[in-house]
């Protein structure tokens, strides 16, 4: 049998593995985990290319088969997940299946809504493959599809039966992508751990010079991964505290949406970072400074601090009321005291914000024209 490696210590029901090198074991992780007579691998086009096959071959040949989808946000649609779930019944895929997600948020997000939905369930073993997808996506049993009318608007809750996160799989990214994982770290700090907030400050200049290579990231993935697990752990619904792990991300959804889904998540999540910091100190919920630091912060992480040029900031507060957190049509939002501690506003963690202070914010983010 093979042995092997120690999962984290963390507060969830399913192990996660984080170790480079560990996804020469995701086979016999899933096997252990989620055992079947069938494996489906979902993944994308690009990541299939340089992952595809060494995980085929760590699976059955004569009960593994790759379903792939284009790579990009527009293929997280309800059509795309009816598209996969008809192929996996031409298969003959049943309940005896077990479904691998090996790609990045969309792929993770897509795969767990159709593991999700399949015949009423089916286990499925994520295998995040971009920096964003391994502190967030991944972690937390959330899954979903964008609809016209929004980000993530159908979904389920769907914990996996295993996470594996190998860092040394980052190599194969290009720079923004890889760059854009780092909002979410940054989100973590703000929300949960100055101290952690603190070492990945200390971490940028290395990883800004060797990338994925940068001695000390698995590490710091590994925090974040516990600081995600210790909020979801505490609320595995969304009916409460997990509500701060949105910080950022009412605008940044809004923008993404304004833009067509045309950008990097870490990027609009960056930009959604610095407004909602903004914000904090607009109505009194932080000191001044706050708005500073993140901005700070984000611009060494190589992240953008500004709103797209042209972007109307009347079209994202629109966007804003289709959040999942609007309640009554009035959007709300996760925001921090400070780094490190976040608004709890009496066991909601989200505030509603008037639509002329998020306005202000927001054109403070917005380029102006020559």
């Amino acid at each position: 049998m093979t042995t092997l490696p120690a999962p984290l210590r963390l507060p969830l029901e399913y192990p996660v593995f984080c170790e480079a090198g560990v996804f020469a074991q995701v086979g016999a992780i899933a096997r252990q985990a989620a055992p079947s007579h069938r494996i489906a691998i979902i993944s994308d086009d690009t990541v299939a290319r340089h992952h595809g096959a060494p995980l085929l071959a760590q699976c059955p040949a004569d009960s593994t088969r790759l379903f792939t989808v284009a790579p990009g946000e527009q293929e997280k649609t309800r059509e795309r997940w009816a598209s996969l779930t008809d192929a996996l019944l031409e298969w003959g895929a049943g309940r005896d299946t077990t479904v691998i997600a090996l790609g990045g948020g969309v792929v993770g997000d897509l795969a767990g809504f159709v593991a999700a939905t399949f015949m009423r369930g089916l286990p499925v073993v994520q295998v995040p493959t971009t920096l964003l997808a391994m502190v967030d996506a991944s972690v937390g049993g959330k899954t979903a599809v964008d609809t016209p009318a929004g980000k993530n608007l159908v979904g389920a809750f769907h914990n996996p039966a295993a996470v594996v996160i190998d860092p040394a799989v980052l190599g194969t990214l290009p720079l923004d992508v890889l760059r854009s994982g780092l909002a979410e770290m940054l989100k973590h700090g703000v929300i949960a751990d100055a101290s952690y907030f603190d070492r990945i400050l200390q971490f940028l200049p290395a990883f800004a010079t060797l990338g994925a290579a940068a001695p000390g990231f698995a590490p710091l993935i590994a925090g974040s991964v516990h600081i995600k697990a210790d909020v979801v752990a505490e609320d595995t619904r969304e009916g409460g505290l997990r509500q701060i792990l949105n910080f950022g991300h009412t605008i940044a959804h809004a923008i993404e949406k304004v833009q067509r889904y045309d950008m990097l998540h870490g990027d609009a999540v960056a930009m959604g970072m610095v407004t909602e910091a903004r914000l904090a100190e607009q109505i009194g919920l932080a000191p001044a400074g706050l708005a500073t630091a993140v901005r700070d912060a984000v611009s060494r992480a190589g992240l953008p601090t500004q709103l797209p040029a042209g972007v109307s900031a009347d079209a994202v507060i629109a966007e804003t009321r289709g959040d999942k957190k609007a309640r009554s049509g009035a959007a709300r939002y996760a925001l921090p005291r400070g780094i490190g501690e976040m608004e709890p506003a009496e066991g909601r963690w989200a505030v509603p914000v008037a639509d002329d202070l998020v306005r202000a914010a927001l054109l403070e983010q917005i380029p102006r024209s020559a």
